[in-house]
């Protein structure tokens, strides 16, 4: 029989190489997404045929694009090829670059933007990362990835008006399609090449499973969020720049707000982190975050001419919002089957860049309707609902996701391996996929006796 991995075992060298490579190349596309969130507004005001509308929607429309596509292209990965598929993506993010690095109208940038976002690699991305994992180290390649993400945010608002002041918004066009290039260079030399490319459920989506995800009530609820957390994001970029600038700030010094404002809202977030996974308070603490980003957009709508009440009510939101990225993905992934989580995580992306299109889109509007007040009474409200919507959630179940290979183990054995597993302590629920060779556990980690489970395993595997 067929090796069965240790599941204490640390990563192999082959495999921290391919995690960290897509990584960097996942961190590189959506550092350059970002890195133009904080200045956009402030360059878009002088472009021909600027209204507040189409700013919004060129701050957003890549979340269109991109959840439109994302789908299709990791369906797409699994015909084509994984890297092909990847390389395709980025050098429509490299074209959408260019095209809004040269444009000196509001609809060029809205067309560089939209082709930006045509290049949706996400899920191709998390496929191959399946391809190049054993199965008991994928989940912690995934969150890896998942870390690069937060990390390029953080770094791009506080570098985007430090780049602007250098070389303009032109110049940061031109340098996200540098670093479009040097991504195209990381998957082409630095990758591995999977042996083999085959479906993994628990990291690529299954279209016949997607009503089955989309009418989980649970699920429905976290999706929802992850929409209005986005969506109120690219809504307050809008304005904050420039209710800022018109605080008497220069847009060149805005770094010095977004720096302090998201170390400390990350360092902020980490006791409450510690709460909710290793106390278990999950609910509550995802509760407050939500009250917080509700109270955050209240203050921003009434103290948004002083520089003070925007430096105090913006911290709060990053709060808020770093909690809330931290802690959606976790639930997702607590909530979600074992053997559905790729479908359920695609799903979730989907929502949260449509999310980000449609609050851009929206913020636009209500900035020139009604101002920046308008902006962040939207947000406010649209948190509201969050809320209201959230305070019914059931307590997550605080279950991790494992997943054992059984190739070539015979049905009868796979069965019975099964049965005993399901007697372990800590071992909470198992989906079986005799043709895929895999077995999808879900476990308390706090109670999971790994010793037995190590044992039950090599005796399988040298009966």
């Amino acid at each position: 029989m067929t090796k069965v991995q240790d599941i204490t075992s640390p990563m192999t060298l082959s495999e921290k190489k391919a995690t960290w490579s897509l990584a960097s190349i996942y961190a590189l596309r959506m550092l350059g997404l970002f890195l133009i969130m904080p200045v956009l507004s402030l360059f878009a005001e002088q472009l021909e045929g600027s209204t507040p509308s189409l700013i919004g929607l060129a701050i957003g429309i890549y979340g269109i694009s991109q959840a439109i596509l994302q789908i299709p292209f990791g369906l797409m990965s699994d015909r084509y090829g994984r890297k092909k598929i990847i390389i395709l993506g980025l050098i429509l993010f490299l074209i959408g670059s260019i095209i809004a690095a040269v444009s000196s109208s509001i609809y060029g940038v809205l067309l560089g933007r939209a082709i930006q976002g045509s290049g949706a690699i996400a899920a191709p991305i998390m496929a191959l990362v399946a391809d190049l994992t054993q199965e008991v180290h994928r989940t912690k390649a995934m969150a890896l990835i998942g870390l690069s993400i937060g990390v390029s945010f953080g770094i791009a608002i506080v570098a985007g008006p430090i780049v602007a002041g250098f070389i303009g918004v032109h110049g940061i066009f031109w340098l996200i399609a540098v670093l479009s290039l040097i991504a195209i260079w990381v998957v082409r030399y630095q990758v591995p090449d999977p042996q083999q490319s085959k479906k993994h459920r628990d990291a690529e989506l299954i279209p016949s499973e997607f009503f089955h995800i989309l009418t989980n009530k649970e699920l429905f609820r976290l999706n929802y969020g992850i929409f209005i957390l986005h969506a109120i994001l690219t809504a307050s970029f809008v304005v904050v720049p420039l209710v800022m600038r018109d605080a008497g700030l220069l847009p060149a010094e805005h770094w010095k707000v977004y720096l302090p404002v998201f170390v400390i809202s990350m360092a902020a977030i980490i006791p409450f982190v510690i709460l909710a996974e290793k106390k278990r308070k999950m609910k509550s603490v995802f509760i407050g975050a939500i009250v917080a980003l509700v109270f955050a957009d209240l203050g921003l709508m009434q103290f948004n001419a002083t520089l003070a009440g925007i430096i105090g009510f913006l911290w709060l939101f990053f709060t808020g919002f770093n909690l809330l990225e931290a802690t959606l993905p976790s639930l997702i992934s607590k909530t979600a089957p074992g053997d559905l989580r790729g479908t359920a995580m695609g799903i979730y992306s989907t929502s949260q860049f449509l999310g980000a299109g449609i609050g851009g889109s929206v913020g636009g509007w209500c900035y020139g309707e009604y101002g920046a007040s308008g902006v962040f009474l939207f947000c406010s409200v649209a948190s509201l609902t969050w809320l209201l919507f959230s305070i019914s959630m059931k307590p997550p179940r605080y279950w991790a996701n494992l997943l054992i290979s059984l190739e070539k183990i015979n049905q009868h054995d796979a069965n019975q391996f099964v049965a005993d597993m399901l007697k372990i302590n800590g071992v909470e629920d198992i989906t079986l996929h005799y043709d895929e060779g895999v077995v999808y556990l879900k476990v308390d980690n706090k109670a999971l006796d790994r010793a037995q489970l190590q044992m039950l395993i090599t005796k399988y595997v040298h009966d």
